[in-house]
């Protein structure tokens, strides 16, 4: 089962939307809940940094029996040092993005502590790709 949603850069109102359409989907699906609530965590923290960095992003869910993979790739100004903003509390985030009550600077470790895997390659002035797998049976890892 796979699924594409586009975002739009800048767009808070629909901030969530993608997660919370997924987090139906696993339901259905019957995927266990603590995995399931990982999984729209670490979804959730990628599609609101893609609205508050990114001028606009893909997000790529698959779902088989074993995994949910989830590919988020934007188009903004990129990482530059990739090791500092996977820091707690590291953010460049605007101050109006801050006012509105993003930008902690948790979303990437967030991302990390939910998912079993997590790849990121960005290119300064280009974008950012994001790879998180997580793994629906805890021994299938």
């Amino acid at each position: 089962m796979q699924f594409r949603h586009k975002i739009a850069g800048g767009d808070f109102t629909k901030a969530g939307n993608i997660a919370s359409s997924v987090k139906k989907v696993l339901r259905q699906l019957n995927i266990d809940h603590t995995i399931s609530k990982k999984i729209v965590i670490a979804l959730f923290e990628g599609e609101v940094n893609v609205v508050a960095h990114a001028y606009s992003g893909i997000i790529e869910v698959s779902v088989d029996e074993e995994k949910i993979k989830i590919i988020i790739t934007d188009k903004g100004p990129g990482i530059a040092d990739i090791e500092q903003a996977m820091k707690e509390g590291y953010s460049t985030a605007t101050p109006q993005v801050r006012e509105m009550g993003f930008g902690a600077g948790m979303g990437l470790s967030n991302m990390k502590k939910n998912s079993d895997s997590m790849i990121i390659s960005s290119t300064p002035g280009e974008g950012t790709i994001v790879e998180l797998i997580t793994y629906i049976r805890p021994d299938a890892g």
